[in-house]
């Protein structure tokens, strides 16, 4: 009744009906491509998780957490350890992590189990042969795994999907050339900063990736107030080939306290928010002392396809238009330390109905770092609905 008594009291009804010729109407003709779009309006922290290094569960530890997935049939959680295959064969921790009371303490993160992944003849993956990094859950119950290679030993990333109830691999997705390592050492992904992302839109027509860094090719990697163009490569589920690519430039990060002259960053993972192009973005940058770490929002819809240019060094990247992004959370104002975060997934839906997003770092199997997981309130919403409080047609929400 409240919207309704809004809308008739002049000039609200004006704006009504401009809604229905500029939007409802066009809709019925474009077949309603905005039904589903949505934006990330507000984001709160909700508390953290830790599990230690060296953690022994069911007779391989636990670490390396690089990519998280949801599982919300099961309410489960599924994390790819970047371990390559040489403390435990390569493989894939179920986590229950607790968010009914609507916060993340410790102890609300457990582990259930733990899956070998199998290569097509049933095998272990071999010791070196494999640099698992990002992960996604399709409906059929498998997971599609990158892993970034070794460019130092010629061996290729690949994309695979693997079931998750056997951990065998089904399928594979073919990588471009212009991805492939090079015994010349002039193009290709670039040692460790290739695929560590993978997401899958709802819809799951499609799955997109992007290397860390920047191809050889393609400019340089991310440095001290410099960074680096990436590509984020976007796969047709249904042929299970590469259509498109796209620019995608991380922050220019300055370093802190940097003694050891250590620095790196990257484009660490990415989530579709919808079937129209919206994605979130993870960025990590260790700058000396601590990290920066960064989510972003960012839309395709007006961003060059440029999966036809083998090389950005070769053309005037003037004329190529970036993903556009902002900032949603620069996670150096949240009240908790930092480590290595790398991966994220949509959560569980809260108490209040809100979704959750989980955060999770990777310990590098090193004694001074640990397994971090982090939670955050979502507030999502239509651009239509958007809109309508914009014009005070509907409330506003509460958290």
């Amino acid at each position: 009744m409240y919207l309704f008594k809004k809308i008739w009291k002049f000039p609200h009804i004006i704006y009504f009906f401009l809604l229905i010729i500029l939007i409802l109407i066009p809709s019925l003709f474009l077949g309603n491509i905005t039904s589903n779009a949505v934006e990330i309006t507000d984001i709160d922290f909700i508390g953290s998780a830790t599990l230690p290094t060296g953690l022994s569960f069911q007779n391989t530890e636990l670490g390396g957490l690089s990519g998280i997935t949801y599982d919300a049939k099961n309410d489960l959680y599924y994390a790819i350890s970047d371990d390559r295959s040489h403390k435990s064969a390569a493989r894939i921790y179920t986590l229950k992590i607790d968010l009914s009371k609507g916060l993340l303490r410790d102890g609300d993160v457990i582990p259930v189990a733990v899956s070998p992944l199998l290569n097509k003849a049933g095998t272990n993956f071999s010791a070196g042969s494999i640099d698992p990094e990002g992960i996604a859950l399709n409906k059929k119950a498998n997971v599609f795994i990158s892993s970034e290679g070794d460019v130092n030993r010629l061996i290729e990333p690949f994309i695979k999907e693997f079931s998750l109830a056997s951990g065998r691999e089904i399928s594979t997705l073919p990588i471009p050339k212009k991805f492939l390592p090079h015994q010349n050492g002039k193009q290709g992904i670039r040692n460790n900063l290739a695929f560590e992302s993978l997401t899958i839109t709802p819809n799951e027509k499609y799955l997109f990736t992007a290397t860390e860094n920047a191809l050889i090719q393609d400019g340089s990697e991310v440095k001290p107030n410099t960074g680096s163009p990436c590509r984020i490569v976007q796969y047709n589920l249904l042929t299970h080939q590469p259509e498109k690519e796209f620019l995608y430039l991380t922050e220019t990060v300055a370093p802190f306290l940097n003694f050891s002259r250590k620095f790196m960053g990257g484009l660490t993972d990415l989530l579709a928010l919808d079937n129209q192009g919206k994605f979130l973005s993870l960025e990590r940058h260790f700058t000396g002392l601590g990290f920066y770490i960064a989510l972003f929002q960012f839309d395709l819809t007006t961003a060059s396809d440029i999966h036809q240019i083998n090389s950005l060094l070769a053309v005037d990247t003037k004329k190529i238009k970036p993903v556009q992004k902002k900032l949603l959370l620069d996670l150096r104002k949240v009240d908790v330390l930092l480590d290595n975060i790398e991966g994220l997934t949509f959560g569980s839906k809260l108490p209040n109905g809100q979704r959750s997003l989980i955060l999770v770092s990777d310990n590098n199997f090193n004694a001074l770092q640990r397994t971090q997981i982090l939670a955050f309130r979502l507030k999502i919403e239509a651009p239509f609905l958007r809109l309508l409080r914009r014009l005070r047609l509907v409330p506003n929400s509460q958290h």
